[in-house]
């Protein structure tokens, strides 16, 4: 996976992953990708035969980088230095100045090795290859690299300022330089997708510029974000490295009519549009940029099933997992175009609904979701529940490899198991899927009353929650484990491992008060509490391992919403302690927290341990400390008021936040 000084830069769902010092070889996590296809493989710059030396290597923008560097191999000072400068917006475009540093005349042959091997970004991440027919067209000043598999075409068209030997796999330039003087070459990246190229629209010297698909500039985006208030320069920094890494997982697909940008999954595989992902990240980060929450609803309307597809596991009113939109997906060898195995993202898209509306006050917007409320509604109380018994439980139809057997949040093949190891059998009702339709239900309720003037449907609703709440306190109580189950499997056996899943029913208000000190008691052991996070599994049941994706790891974001539950319960010292051992994890992460990391127990050095190929940035990790920041405040909107209750760890000290924005204005927290 990525290297600790590879350059990632990025725009929507276009993204460049190099070398430190700007060259790529097609390694699996390399590339140039535009619309989940591998536009450029191979890029390799030569200077007199010679890679380049970085000295400087680093991103200006999350779109843009700048590499300087020198001939490799060249003893003592070098005569001449090479800058690179690299801008990524919908295509890409690369500066190259090569500067004479002395006062003698030299003669430089500069070469740019290049290749499109058009790979999908599924076959990408396996090292797979595309195949299909390749060609090329060259002219004077460029030359399009063309791919075309099964009548499905792609190209490459790269265009030089300046004439040289252009070749089907490399461009060279032979230069003269006059003493001190600079000489420059401009490289466009242009994909060309249906018949139509995608120009960059950053060309040369766009550092802090708008990067252009982006309806609110890095600059615009800052300034509207919160203001965070502390003596704790950790915290600061990671609140700070949260915002920028949100601002630059936004995607904004021209498929979809959104006016806002969106959040993206994360870097490198998944900068595409998510159900689950997204709406998490939309819920987390809803006191500091309610757009994001707008823009992921919008898209994900736009996208919702209306038939019966068991290719793609999609039924009708059902919200979509994921979209791709790469070769595979559009000659049908996936199921992507969407996928909807999942089957908590409707419920989430429900939810996150009701908490925009509460934030923004914009109700002009949810009365138009109201048909894709009820769609959704509709499959919550028809599609979802397999076999009538009111609770949702799901199996996968697709027959698809790529197709996911497991579509809670936990989606990985193994991760429901019994505590002696057991896997359970589908189909497959896991717990906080349940505690997600108590809250679906009760919040829809609130918005027929509120927006749709239904009364009716409000307090059957409300009814059918209250109910779904006594039967599943009764049905998924393990008693001689004193927690809930993970699932029922389909012989409706409590599938009886002790997981994180249990502490995100706290968030969905599903838990009878007479259960939560329990539930809390027993997340806080040290079984569970790996003193960084929440262990996704109880490090004493049999399917425990540190390392295992969902069985034992820390997710940020899973931590950050069990924080959220035990607030809402009243176990204010619980909910804080989760809080700041998220900030203690980010600060060891550089102030970025992955995707996961291991569950290994917290000891004397302090030092998290990571774990392999976990995404970073990723946009439901970045947003986490921003919900546990919310969190320790307390903060809500309540009747139209934002309301707080700060309760705040003292080794945290003091912390405020200025400059919410909610429902038209802006507001400090209160005090």
């Amino acid at each position: 996976m990525a290297g600790a000084d590879d350059i990632i830069i990025l725009d929507g769902t276009t993204f460049w992953y190099s070398d430190p010092n700007g060259d790529l070889e097609a390694r699996e996590h390399e590339g140039f990708f535009y619309r989940d296809v591998r536009h450029i493989s191979t890029w390799q710059l030569r200077i007199n035969g010679c890679k380049l030396d970085p000295l400087t290597s680093r991103r200006v923008d999350y779109f843009s980088a700048r590499i300087v560097g020198k001939p490799d191999g060249v003893e003592g000072a070098p005569s001449v230095s090479v800058r690179r400068d690299r801008f990524v917006t919908e295509g890409a475009h690369e500066d190259v100045a090569v500067e004479n540093l002395t006062a003698e005349p030299q003669d430089v042959r500069l070469e740019l090795a290049y290749e499109s091997d058009f790979a999908d970004i599924m076959e990408a991440e396996e090292g797979g290859n595309s195949g299909g027919k390749q060609w090329r067209d060259r002219k004077p000043r460029s030359v399009t690299l063309w791919n075309e598999r099964d009548g499905y075409r792609r190209g490459t068209f790269l265009k030089f300022n300046r004439t040289g030997r252009i070749g089907k796999d490399r461009a060279t330039f032979d230069i003269h330089l006059r003493p001190r003087e600079t000489w420059s070459l401009c490289i466009d990246v242009t994909p060309v997708v249906d018949g139509k190229r995608r120009e960059p629209l950053l060309r040369c010297n766009s550092f802090h510029k708008h990067a252009g698909k982006m309806p609110m500039s890095l600059d615009e985006w800052l300034d509207d974000s919160p203001e965070i208030e502390t003596e704790n320069m950790a915290l600061e920094r990671t609140y700070r490295q949260s915002i920028l890494d949100i601002a630059s997982l936004r995607i904004r697909p021209d498929d979809v009519r959104i006016k806002w940008a969106m959040p993206g999954g994360g870097l490198p595989w998944f900068m595409t549009i998510f159900g689950r992902d997204s709406l998490v990240t939309a819920y987390e980060t809803m006191p500091y940029h309610q757009e994001l929450a707008r823009a992921t609803l919008e898209a994900l309307a736009e996208l919702q099933a209306s038939d019966w597809d068991n290719f793609r596991d999609a039924e009708p009113g059902k919200i979509m997992h994921e979209l791709r939109r790469g070769t595979l997906a559009q000659l049908g060898r996936i199921p992507h175009s969407p996928y909807y195995g999942t089957h908590d993202a409707t419920m989430l898209w429900l939810i996150v609904l009701d908490e925009y509306e509460k934030w923004s006050g914009d109700t002009q917007f949810v009365q138009r979701m109201e048909k894709h409320a009820r769609a959704a509604l509709g499959w919550l109380e028809g599609p979802a529940d397999l076999d009538g018994d009111g609770y949702v439980e799901y199996r996968k139809r697709s027959d698809s490899d790529k197709a996911l057997d497991n579509h809670c949040w936990k989606d990985s093949e193994n991760s429901i198991l019994f505590a002696d190891g057991r896997k359970a059998e589908p189909p497959i009702a896991t717990c906080e899927q349940q505690g997600y339709a108590y809250d679906a239900r009760l919040r829809t309720a609130r918005l027929m009353r509120a927006v749709w003037n239904d009364d009716e449907t409000a307090e059957r609703l409300e009814r059918d929650a209250e109910e779904l709440k006594r039967r599943f306190n009764k049905d998924f109580w393990v008693k001689g484990r004193g927690h809930f189950a993970l699932a029922l499997d389909g012989e409706k056996h409590q599938v009886d491992s002790l997981t994180s899943n249990t502490g995100q029913l706290l968030w969905s208000g599903i838990v009878e008060g007479g259960k939560a000190a329990g539930v809390v008691r027993r997340l806080m052991r040290p079984d569970m509490f790996s003193g960084w996070g929440i262990r996704s599994m109880s490090s004493e049941d049999a399917g425990f391992n540190p390392l295992e994706y969902h069985n034992g790891t820390v997710w940020p974001h899973d931590t950050a919403l069990v924080a959220a539950g035990m607030r809402r319960y009243g176990f204010d010292g619980e909910a804080g302690r989760l809080a700041e051992a998220l900030f203690d994890a980010a600060a060891a992460f550089t102030h970025q927290l992955p995707e996961v990391f291991a569950g290994f127990p917290r000891d004397g050095a302090s030092v998290p341990v990571e774990y392999p190929d976990a995404l970073k940035p990723q946009s439901w990790a970045a947003a986490s400390p921003l919900l546990a920041l919310r969190t320790l405040l307390g903060l809500d909107v309540v009747d139209g008021e934002l309301r707080s209750s700060p309760h705040v760890q003292e080794a945290l000290g003091a912390l405020r936040l200025r400059k919410i924005g909610y429902r038209g204005r802006y507001e400090d927290a209160p005090e």
